[in-house]
């Protein structure tokens, strides 16, 4: 038997405080697209055309050597991330879909790539583990935004792994300190081709994937979910490249109020919390909140029930306009 249930739901009337109590709550949220959501898809097609050209983007690994494809990436990605044009409709998009501009602070949002067949899984195309992002050094208050650049499939997407909602998972965080990863780890990924010996926090024991939930959105399809949804990159068997965005968000009353989903097992120390920046005039985080999350999360780890026994099998939940 699940240990809990996930409830996935769509077009959520209500405002941001309701969405972000919601989140906290283990839900996951499904936008539709929007005009503003769809034209940062567009943009990062853009430079994904220009950056792979003449190939076509989800299908370039069949052409270019592993090498050759790690250095695209090594040069496209850092582009998108600081590109003016990312974070001004990242801001329209939050703006479009209520968040306050004062209180809600977001990072920089990050192109990610999914190789299929096991072509490139480390460094900068790093294929992720079930993980959770506190693991991570992620506030408890993170929302994590996330949308595909071009139509996904089931064999090609991201996985949740809903059972651990509720259940504690054996880790490696306590090892992990988000500044030390700044400091040695952050910038090099493109050198990880073939093998990644950096240490990520990683479930110290065997974690049953399925069932799993894999949610479908077209293309400018948003998902919103917990920083502590356990979730994972399924491996891709498509024949083609996934390509999608993701973002982060926290609310500036909640991380002071120490609101947000339960820590179930984060051990880390650092936070993430110097990387958001303020809708209204991208000014950081104060320093006070920042102090306060600099140690590791300030909500201790709860005690949790051993997991049950597996269950077999899988869900995916499909969306489309």
């Amino acid at each position: 038997m699940i240990a809990s249930m996930t409830t996935v739901s769509f077009d959520v009337p209500g405002n941001d405080a309701t969405r972000r109590s919601r989140v906290y709550g283990g839900e996951i949220l499904v936008h539709r697209p929007s005009a503003i959501s769809v034209e940062l898809c567009g943009f990062a097609r853009a430079l994904l055309d220009e950056a792979f050209a003449p190939l076509e983007p989800r299908m370039a690994q069949h052409s270019l050597s592993v090498q050759q494809y790690a250095s695209v990436l090594a040069d496209l990605k850092p582009r998108f991330i600081h590109h003016p044009e990312s974070k001004r409709l990242i801001r329209q998009l939050l703006g479009e879909l209520g968040c306050d501009p004062d209180e809600t602070y977001f990072d920089v949002p990050r192109l990610r790539s999914s190789t299929s067949d096991g072509y490139l899984t480390t460094g900068i195309a790093y294929a992720f583990h079930p993980h959770r992002d506190t693991w991570y050094s992620a506030p408890m208050c993170q929302i994590n935004w996330w949308m595909p650049v071009y139509e996904i499939e089931a064999n090609n997407a991201m996985a949740f792994h809903p059972r651990y909602w509720t259940t504690g998972v054996p880790n490696s965080s306590a090892t992990y300190d988000y500044q030390r990863w700044n400091a040695t780890s952050r910038f090099n990924a493109a050198q990880h081709v073939g093998t990644d010996s950096r240490e990520q926090p990683k479930a110290l024991i065997p974690i049953e994937a399925e069932p799993d939930l894999r949610v479908l959105p077209p293309v400018g399809g948003l998902l919103m979910f917990s920083a502590a949804q356990l979730h994972s990159s399924v491996p891709n068997t498509s024949g083609r490249t996934r390509f999608s965005v993701d973002f982060r968000t926290i609310n500036l009353t909640d991380a002071r109020a120490l609101q947000g989903a339960p820590n179930r097992d984060s051990y880390c120390s650092g936070t993430a919390m110097p990387d958001y920046l303020r809708m209204s005039d991208l000014s950081h985080v104060p320093a006070d909140v920042q102090a306060r999350y600099m140690p590791g999360h300030p909500q201790a780890p709860e005690l949790s029930a051993a997991p049950s026994a597996p269950v077999v099998g899988k869900l995916a939940v499909s969306q489309r306009p």
